[in-house]
């Protein structure tokens, strides 16, 4: 560094007290970064003020103007000045910083912004009278009398003119309308039984809503699951899976999407602790771990998970805006997670997302929705009796397309009741994904269910079976190793190779033995047979990388696993190949009973379900 850019002179240095405001000044550059960041401690204020109803209003991405009103328990006339104090707050008391309950807990929020815009703060207790103080760049106004029923409302604006230069690292009013909107639903997600309104009044007048959450009512995971329709959408909770689980004084609850139903990017991924959001990335991880072998590396899962815990469990305050956390036990609520998506996942069998098969609808729908011509419908009974009529004479000797040939025989021999397509619905009731009745272009397998159809990739369907075959051996018997003729010496700095020798035992289990060799040194004896000749250096790389990134790391289970997929799509059933009818019916018995089989390895659905009733709506008749 050039000694001329230094800021400190060689002279004996003065040191001075920064004055009151440009303190302020400083803590605002942490707190507030924009205007996203004002609504966000001004919308926590209010949730632990036992808001029930709290309604923002915004101008210009928040620039001239925020204003949150709420319904809670206020403050009285002679707390306000006290309250645009730095470090004043009601919601501890300073003697224990890790039993925090509420969302805020440093008293700098409202001081920040008043020395930093003009802000305007007007409350009321229940049985006093309103009052409102007004603070401009840190200078205060005497405290006046105000009209106001119960509960705060806080008006911002000109957010940073105290302090011009942040103005120019604020981006777009739209990209700033977008922050704000985001924080706004991750908070709304949080706090199910309270009403969040959120409105752009740019133009003046009432404005233009952006988001509307009523209140919910019932049970939590009800009132979560109608909550998080609202903010996600109805197709998140109709493809999700209900999350319960507890472990050691931490429990994990909320939704996790089916694998189909995944993302092209993070941004479906919602992280609460304590019901605050947070970025961690410690979760993240813990997440993409739980889907590691039902995504491609280009798809990111659906969720909105909840970790509950003692506050002792958790520190929230190791960064200023409160967005990240330290576990007390990383590795216990890294396990929670992942365990807790698996068991569910596992839970959902055969089940694939309902968007798989609207999309497939939405590929065959013309362009103009087909009229109705049929209004009345009929009743059960005709409709019984009109497809016995149309159904194919069981004595002849092919069916019509079918032709003469050995896949039609056995299809109508094979077919319940002579061939008749009423006769599956004995046996269907059983079986969700019906009985095969056919096979389209040597690898589609259509099957009829109860009421629609099912159409299967069977190279999809069987690679997936296999692969999951294949993991169970594996988990029962272990991972093979074979021992290294010349042990490979790899070396690492002394803190890489302590990392690596705590995780000895872990990777053995893997088919990895390793073992010090002095100093950073790691001498690799093992290696997982499956893997074949592998660069020992750049997996144990691999493995301290993601431990630094995540936490954990999955890079030698997530390699065997990958090449238990080669294995299983080389002995899957291929593409092209023939199947009889009971070959049919046996894979699709076979999909009911194990996990994960409505995707393939790669995450793509082995089948598409299609209601009748959607179908008939492609012909009018609906």
């Amino acid at each position: 560094m050039n000694a001329d850019t230094r800021n400190i002179s060689e002279t004996s240095p003065v040191i001075r007290q920064l004055d009151e405001a440009a303190i302020n000044r400083i803590a605002a550059g942490e707190v507030v970064e924009r205007p996203a960041s004002a609504v966000k401690e001004l919308v926590e204020n209010a949730l632990d003020a036992g808001a029930r109803r709290i309604d923002v209003a915004y101008a210009d991405g928040g620039k001239t103007l925020i204003r949150v009103s709420d319904d809670g328990c206020g403050m009285r006339a002679e707390d306000l000045p006290l309250a645009m104090t730095r470090h004043a707050t009601s919601k501890i008391d300073g003697s224990d910083l890790l039993n925090i309950h509420s969302f805020g807990f440093r008293g700098e929020a409202l001081p920040s912004l008043g020395a930093v815009g003009r802000l305007t703060l007007t409350s009321r207790v229940g049985g006093a009278e309103a009052a409102m103080l007004a603070v401009s760049a840190g200078r205060f106004a005497p405290v006046r009398p105000a009209a106001l029923g119960r509960g705060t409302v806080v008006e911002l604006r000109d957010l940073f003119f105290a302090t011009p230069a942040r103005l120019k690292f604020l981006r777009s009013d739209r990209a700033e309308s977008m922050a704000i909107s985001d924080v706004m639903r991750r908070l709304a997600m949080a706090a199910p039984y309270v009403s969040f309104t959120l409105r752009d009044v740019s133009d003046g007048g009432e404005g233009r809503v952006i988001l509307r959450a009523d209140a919910q009512q019932g049970e939590l995971f009800d009132a979560l699951a109608a909550r998080l329709a609202q903010i996600i959408g109805a197709d998140f909770i109709q493809n999700a899976l209900r999350i319960d689980a507890e472990r050691d004084g931490l429990r994990l609850t909320g939704f996790a999407a089916l694998p189909t139903y995944s993302r092209g990017s993070s941004v479906a991924q919602y992280l609460f602790v304590n019901d605050r959001p947070v970025q961690d990335k410690l979760l993240v991880g813990a997440l993409k771990a739980a889907y590691w072998d039902l995504l491609s590396r280009d798809r990111h899962p659906a969720a909105a998970l909840f970790i509950s815990c003692a506050p002792e469990l958790v520190d929230v305050n190791v960064h200023p805006a409160k967005s990240e956390v330290r576990f007390r036990e990383p590795s216990l609520a890294r396990g929670l997670v992942v365990s807790g998506l698996r068991h569910a996942l596992a839970g959902a069998g055969h089940r694939a997302s309902t968007t798989v098969g609207a999309e497939t609808l939405g590929a065959m729908r013309p362009g103009q929705s087909a009229p109705i011509y049929q209004y009345d419908r009929a009743s059960a009974q005709a409709l019984h009796t009109a497809r016995g009529w149309q159904a194919p004479d069981p004595a002849a000797p092919f069916y019509p397309g079918f032709g003469e040939s050995a896949q039609a025989a056995a299809f109508v021999a094979m077919a319940p009741d002579g061939g008749g397509l009423d006769g599956v619905a004995v046996s269907e009731g059983a079986h969700p994904l019906g009985q095969a009745r056919a096979q389209l272009h040597e690898n589609y397998i259509i099957a009829q269910t109860r009421d629609g159809v099912v159409i299967v990739d069977q190279h999809a369907a069987h690679e997936r079976l296999v692969y999951e075959r294949l993991k169970r051996q594996q988990a029962a018997s272990g991972v093979a190793a074979q021992a290294l003729l010349i042990p490979q010496i790899v070396e690492l700095s002394v803190a890489e190779a302590a990392v690596i020798v705590d995780l000895a035992e872990d990777l053995a289990g893997l088919g990895l033995v390793v073992e010090p060799f002095g100093g950073g040194a790691i001498a690799v004896r093992q290696t997982p047979a499956l893997l074949g000749a592998i660069d020992a250096a750049r997996l144990l790389r691999d493995i301290l990388d993601e431990l630094a990134d995540q936490g954990a790391s999955v890079s030698l289970q997530g390699r065997i696993d990958a090449v238990l997929s080669r294995m299983a799509c080389h002995g899957s059933v291929r593409s092209g190949r023939q199947m009889r009818v009971e070959e049919m019916n046996a894979l699709l018995r076979e999909m009911e009973e194990t996990p994960h089989s409505g995707q393939c390895n790669h995450g793509r659905p082995t089948y598409v379900e299609l209601r009748l009733t959607d179908i008939e709506k492609l012909f009018g008749r609906r």
